[in-house]
């Protein structure tokens, strides 16, 4: 069997592997061909994929003979229609946002696998692209609100007086929201958090958050840890509260986000308007609306005296251990379907491999994806 690595478009600089992980790729009998400078913005040379046993090929050729295309990003349509029946697609795709892709790739009866789907079980947290990623937006969004604001972060003793620490909001304790609470710690402000899961209340307390808690939230077991459309009385009750605390607030970090569907609005233009002058929104919900009202995907904007940055690539920010992250879990994924000899072995009995997998031989095989296509 063949990869492919692909070279990712502008403004992308992760590469979905480095030579590290190319390597391990080798050991399991796989070749891998890397598109010409396709790790140049990871700080991966050519000559260090060549070095672990890689060949560095041009775009066309891996079209021509790769048998498993890679990348992190969606595809573009042009190279979609250029791949051939037997070869499969692998990267991070958003099928539940994107099903026009997803019937494009369903049409040409092509086998596609998105790694943002992989199902939220024990065993494929090894694999979970989602989590890696995450991780380093929260970490980012602490860093950049850190700098773009004009008090400090710690509490400062000093013979000019105290300097309070800053009040931190956090709109969501996913992974990213977790991350977002350890690093504010670190800095020394003071961090507060909702989110309607209560089972992340000890999570957030162990960081050292305050967990603020709204009653009558709705929880699903088997949303796979996510969070879930609630009710209009709820979102009242909860809207309230989040305005009282983004008053007090000097950063907000906004992680909110359901699958499939527009991110909550969480932080309307009213409560922005209610927040003190030089306060920070960083909107992490930006690609699917936001959940701050006024957020513009990508862009950074001040409106009443408050900074809000949308910003849904942070971890091409971080692009070497970014990468890094991202490399090993596509090979703990992939690993489901080579066999003992480098060979394809498309495995669907396997619960990652079916959950993973988006269509197959004119089939759309998540079911989440298949609801939305249906």
């Amino acid at each position: 069997m063949i990869i492919g690595l692909l070279k990712e478009s502008a403004p992308e600089t992760r590469v979905a592997l480095l030579p590290e992980i190319v390597k391990d790729f080798i050991a399991l009998k796989v070749e891998v061909f890397v598109e010409k400078g396709a790790g140049e913005n990871a700080f991966a040379r050519d000559g260090d994929y060549q070095a672990v046993g890689a060949k560095i090929v041009e775009h066309t050729k891996i079209f021509e003979q790769a048998d498993v295309l890679l990348m992190i990003q969606p595809p573009q349509k042009e190279d979609v229609n250029k791949m051939k029946e037997s070869q499969i697609w692998i990267s991070a795709y958003n099928p539940l946002w994107d099903t026009e892709l997803v019937k494009l790739f369903l049409n040409r009866k092509l086998t596609s696998f998105s790694l943002d789907v992989i199902p939220r079980i024990t065993r494929a947290q090894a694999m979970d692209v989602l989590s890696s990623m995450a991780t380093v937006s929260g970490y980012m969004a602490v860093l950049e609100a850190a700098v773009k604001l004009p008090t400090f972060f710690p509490m400062f003793m000093t013979a000019a007086g105290t300097i309070k620490p800053a009040n931190v909001l956090i709109l969501g304790a996913g992974v990213a929201g977790l991350q977002a609470i350890a690093t504010s710690r670190k800095l020394g402000a003071q961090v507060q958090v909702f989110d309607v899961r209560s089972a992340v209340k000890e999570e957030v307390k162990s960081l050292g958050g305050r967990f603020v808690e709204v009653e009558g939230a709705i929880e699903d077991a088997a949303a796979g840890g996510y969070a879930v459309e609630q009710t209009e009385e709820f979102k009242k009750k909860q809207q309230q509260a989040i305005n009282e605390h983004a008053a007090k607030a000097n950063v907000v970090i906004c992680t909110a986000q359901i699958p499939g569907k527009k991110a909550p609005l969480l932080l309307p233009a009213k409560a922005v308007e209610a927040m003190m002058p030089g306060s920070v929104i960083i909107d992490l919900a930006a690609s699917t609306g936001g959940n701050c009202e006024l957020t513009k995907d990508n862009e950074t904007i001040v409106h009443n005296g408050i900074t809000i940055i949308g910003q849904s690539n942070y971890p091409a920010q971080k692009p070497a251990d970014a990468s890094r992250m991202f490399g090993k879990n596509v090979f703990n994924f992939m690993k489901l379907i080579i066999d003992k000899e480098g060979g394809l072995n498309l495995n669907f009995d396997d619960e990652i491999v079916k959950g993973t997998c988006i269509t197959h031989d004119g089939q759309i095989y998540n079911e989440r994806v298949k609801a939305l296509i249906n």
